[in-house]
């Protein structure tokens, strides 16, 4: 990784270039497969996903990442990741998974990768898997956690911009401890999807939606079998209409029950979201994170 302040040391992101083809899916027998924790600062990107190269747009995450680890390959990477975040989300630990044509140690893909990759994204640890593995980081995936940092003040925090949701009405930690037990469990969750979303159902299931307040911090954690887009986010808008009094309790079954996105509050801010952790079944075991306690000190 650049020290503080020098900002990349390779010439400046193109969205989709590469100066050879892409791996292509038939080739993964015969190169070796490699699966990789990635964190990162949201700040600056439109996103994790590829877009086609516009005048003025931010790199996507995915780009980065796939042009720092061609330069150790020698050779045009291609990667899948276990969830796309949205312009603005963090993650603090996104799983990627990749072939290369070259064998090379976990160190090169981690310390070299680091030294072609901006301060703001760095590469924590490599683990290889058999070529033939049948294994894939998006769809074998069985739950995904991610954490809300949220800020409750009467003037927004300058250092905590573009990092933490924020809203100037206090909030009762202990209503919305209430009010998210009542969507626990298998749902239908249509009243918390963006209108965009490409889901082919709305039903997950919600297997955890912590909340604790640290000093001024009000920090959540949230598990679920898969997320549909923006859900978090809206979970989040309207779970801050109860704490702050606007609404009661009982509002948020309501608003699940009503199977409809307008019956919802807006959807909250995209800096106060972190893909935490994902969770794979045996025999897939990595040096990930996993579900720690929630504490600011888990944000590093």
């Amino acid at each position: 990784m650049t020290p503080p302040g020098d900002g990349v040391r390779t010439a400046p992101f193109q969205e989709n270039a590469h100066a050879v083809s892409p791996l292509q899916d038939g080739d993964r027998e015969a190169r070796h497969r490699w699966v990789c924790g990635v964190s990162y600062d949201g700040r600056g990107f439109c996103g994790w996903q590829k877009q086609p190269l516009q005048p003025g747009l931010a790199p996507s995450i995915q780009t980065t990442v796939e042009r720092a680890l061609s330069a150790i390959a020698g050779q045009a990477i291609e990667v899948r990741c276990a969830g796309r975040t949205d312009t603005g989300v963090h993650a603090l630990e996104q799983i990627i998974e990749f072939s290369s044509p070259v064998a090379r140690p976990p160190t090169a893909w981690v310390r070299g990768a680091n030294a072609h990759l901006p301060d703001t994204v760095a590469v924590r640890w490599a683990v290889p898997i058999p070529a033939d593995a049948d294994f894939d980081a998006r769809f074998s995936a069985r739950a995904r956690t991610y954490w809300y940092v949220l800020i409750d003040s009467p003037v927004a925090p300058p250092l905590w911009q573009g990092r933490a949701g924020w809203t100037h009405r206090p909030l009762d930690v202990v209503r919305m401890q209430e009010a998210a037990r009542t969507l626990l469990g298998t749902h239908d969750f249509s009243s918390f999807r963006a209108a965009e979303c490409q889901a082919a159902t709305p039903v997950r299931t919600l297997e955890d939606w912590t909340i604790e307040r640290h000093g001024g911090f009000i920090l959540m954690r949230l598990t679920a079998n898969a997320f549909l887009h923006h859900m978090v986010r809206n979970l989040v808008g309207s779970l801050v209409y109860v704490g702050d009094g606007r609404r009661p309790v009982s509002w948020l079954a309501e608003v699940l029950a009503a199977r409809s996105r307008s019956a919802g509050a807006p959807t909250f801010a995209a800096g106060g979201l972190y893909l935490a952790s994902v969770r794979y079944e045996a025999p897939w075991s990595f040096p990930g994170r996993g579900d720690e306690p929630l504490s600011l000190a888990g944000l590093i």
